[in-house]
């Protein structure tokens, strides 16, 4: 299974081809041009050095969030776009759970966490053998009423992680242990695996339901909840 797969969830770009779950080639930056002109030169490089075309792919995966809304919408409608014009199968997944998966056969909890600003982070826990499993649902949160919640030792990664490092040390102490600084960004290559299995195992996201997963209300929508409440 020829995979191409996309992450856009937060301000790094990632976009990896994979074949039968074997890496072929990926990109990786941080920061640079705009999003879209990264992703579309991504897609192009990644194609060009693995010589395929993206008709000759059989599938597509997707990072759906949570994350920075305008990154999640605009991998998500990019390879929403890709689906329709090539008529191949899409598998959309949680960008913490693949952020989690920079981590595999970790002896703790992994608590991916992306920075969502406002003093809150995007969270998850996750056992981590050779795919993710969730302890515990994707939410949004202050740091302080997440670190109050976990208990044992566990394993932080991510930018929020980075950004709330030493209010997680001074809180849990020697029961945080953090990631080496290459694996706090996340991953399409890490993403593809999760696209694959679900993709093998017939679980697919029609393209209808192939939606960002926010969590919590754009800017947008709570200004309308203001007015509708006024």
């Amino acid at each position: 299974m020829k995979l191409l797969t996309v992450d856009t969830s937060t301000s790094a770009c990632s976009v990896a081809l994979t074949r039968d779950g074997r890496l072929v080639a990926e990109h990786l930056v941080d920061g640079g041009r705009t999003l879209t002109e990264r992703l579309l030169g991504a897609i192009e490089s990644v194609l060009a050095d693995g010589g395929l075309d993206v008709a000759g792919l059989d599938g597509f995966g997707v990072a759906l969030g949570p994350g920075a809304f305008t990154g999640v919408r605009i991998g998500a409608a990019t390879v929403k776009g890709l689906a329709i014009a090539t008529g191949k199968p899409v598998a959309g997944f949680s960008s913490l759970a693949m952020l989690a998966l920079n981590l595999p056969f970790s002896s703790f909890p992994v608590c991916p966490l992306f920075d969502a600003r406002k003093n809150e982070v995007y969270a998850g826990l996750y056992r981590c053998e050779a795919a993710p499993e969730p302890l515990m649902t994707d939410r949004v949160l202050p740091p302080q009423q997440l670190l109050a919640e976990l208990e044992g030792t566990v394993i932080f990664v991510g930018d929020g992680a980075l950004r709330y490092r030493e209010l997680i040390e001074a809180t849990l102490g020697d029961r945080a242990i953090f990631a080496p600084s290459h694996c706090h960004l996340p991953r399409a290559g890490a993403g593809a695996l999760l696209a694959q299995k679900l993709l093998m195992s017939g679980e697919g996201t029609p393209l209808a339901l192939l939606n960002p997963t926010y969590i919590r209300p754009s800017e947008a929508e709570l200004a309308k909840i203001r007015r509708e409440t006024l």
